[in-house]
């Protein structure tokens, strides 16, 4: 292959290139979760045809989801390690082979295996990377940015929702599977969009980046087998290690990532169960297809206007609150879906879900970037959407054997609801006492002498709160146990 041009800057352009990136990005979340939401219009066609109950059906779209968010850490490594481009196109290939494959299956096992597991791995190497590149080119734009590239899912929802049923009416599911598996293929020409870009933040790295340098030039003149080689190796895989993954042992990163577990297991039902909920209580096929069209143009506008809202000044610092308030949001939409139960009552729901559904995905990257910077975004992403993958993979079956179970939608709607709720809740509450604990260490060193020992609980308590006011990379590199040989 030849060779990447690795296009080097201070900062983050802001612009330029950066929109290129945020079109390629925008293309991918089109191919990727635009589609996998779509895949519920074939929920009635798959459990007619295969003759099989809802919780065995769901088990599809779980599989596509969960692979998709479980396999982005590898997602990461290949964009590390290789380049976005390649991963991408790698992941567009695999994801065209899956379509094409399930169109051929003549169980729902198939399906698993096809259009579950290869589809979603596919689609693991192409979004998280995507998703990172943008927090690269941007900074002062970053929300805005990352809103205009997470509307594809919007609009993508949209255009194919409709389309799909069409395809469905016309050529049949298996004729509409190998028409999605060519219309995903354009996940090779996004890749093609993504140029890599290195800025100083990338380039300066640790303190130690030149003896990291020096060792390399070490291991080179050393023999491949000798012991010292292999401390060496050892060393320096720990330091990559702690340089990629170190956000891990970050306190507001680990809260996050519990809240993202609640929060995914709420959000995934809804775009497998929307059509038969609608289709149950008498709303027509055409009529089921456009409140998932409605959910993704208003997605859109939750996208860009959110992001656009949370750019300005005045909530540029509560970036984290707008995140809250739209996931616990759309937890309060679901508590009300059971008692909608007619066309014009389920288009306002539609509309409400769908906008604030757009808000806070659109947030997830920016809140992310916040905590653990855009060094080690990619990594961080990865992880995130990797905390989706169980609560993708089981929340539809739940939701389906208590509809088999109730004979109803409404004990699944309440729980995922309830579990959205928690989520927005449990980060709050965490905001709320780390804010509390650092007034509270504040007021301990404004009344404390600076001139008492360093063991006295005056000066622990003004150490203690000037740490709290760091960075977060820098609290991040201090949690990390240096790697260094003794």
């Amino acid at each position: 292959m030849a060779k990447i041009t690795r296009v080097g800057s201070a900062s983050p352009p802001d612009g330029g290139w950066g929109w290129m990136i945020v079109a390629g990005c925008f293309l991918v979340t089109i191919c990727t979760r635009a589609v996998t939401r779509c895949i519920s219009i074939f929920f009635v066609e798959f459990q007619t045809y295969f003759a099989q109950d809802y919780s065995q059906t769901a088990w599809i779209h779980s599989i596509v989801d969960c692979m998709t968010m479980l396999c982005a850490p590898l997602g990461s490594v290949v964009s590390n390690h290789l380049s976005c481009q390649v991963g991408i196109m790698l992941g567009g290939l695999l994801a065209s082979t899956g379509f094409i494959l399930g169109s051929f299956a003549t169980s729902l096992k198939h399906l698993y295996l096809t259009l579950g597991v290869l589809t979603g791995l596919g689609f693991a190497l192409c979004y998280s990377p995507a998703i990172a590149m943008v927090g690269k080119y941007f900074s002062r734009r970053k929300a805005l940015a990352y809103g205009i590239a997470m509307s594809g899912s919007g609009i993508g929802t949209f255009i194919l929702a409709p389309v799909v049923q069409l395809l469905i009416e016309q050529f049949s599911w298996r004729g509409a599977l190998l028409i999605l598996g060519g219309f995903v293929l354009n996940l090779c020409v996004c890749g093609a969009l993504m140029r890599p870009i290195t800025l100083k933040e990338d380039r300066s790295g640790p303190e130690n980046n030149r003896y990291h340098g020096t060792q390399r030039e070490d291991c080179k003149q050393a023999s491949p087998y000798s012991p010292q080689t292999k401390e060496w190796a050892q060393t320096c895989l720990c330091c990559s290690l702690q340089q990629e993954y170190g956000f891990l042992l970050m306190s507001d990163f680990v809260v996050l990532a519990i809240s993202v577990l609640f929060m995914a297991y709420g959000c995934s039902p809804l775009f497998v169960y929307l059509v038969p909920y609608a289709l149950s209580v008498g709303v027509s096929h055409h009529q089921a297809a456009f409140l998932m069209s409605i959910l993704g143009v208003i997605d859109i506008v939750g996208n860009i206007t959110f992001g656009w809202l949370t750019d300005r000044r005045c909530l540029k610092n509560y970036r984290y609150v707008c995140y809250l308030f739209a996931v616990a949001l759309d937890g309060l939409c679901y508590l009300c879906l059971p008692m909608l139960q007619s066309f014009p009552l389920l288009v306002p729901f539609s509309c409400t879900f769908g906008y604030f559904d757009g808000a806070y995905v659109t947030l997830i990257p920016v809140v992310t970037a916040e905590i653990v910077g855009t060094t080690s975004l990619s990594s961080a992403l990865g992880v995130v959407y990797f905390l989706h993958a169980v609560p993708y993979l089981v929340s539809p079956p739940i939701a389906g054997w208590l509809v088999d179970t109730t004979g109803s939608y409404t004990a699944a709607f309440l729980l995922c609801g309830f579990a959205m709720i928690f989520s927005s809740i449990l980060l709050g509450f965490a905001r709320i006492v780390k804010r509390m604990k650092r007034t509270q260490l504040r007021y301990l060193a404004k009344e404390s002498d600076p001139k008492l020992p360093l063991w006295t609980n005056g000066s622990v308590a003004y150490s203690v709160a000037r740490e709290l006011d760091q960075k977060d990379e820098e609290s991040m590199a201090t949690a990390v146990p240096s790697c260094k040989l003794t």
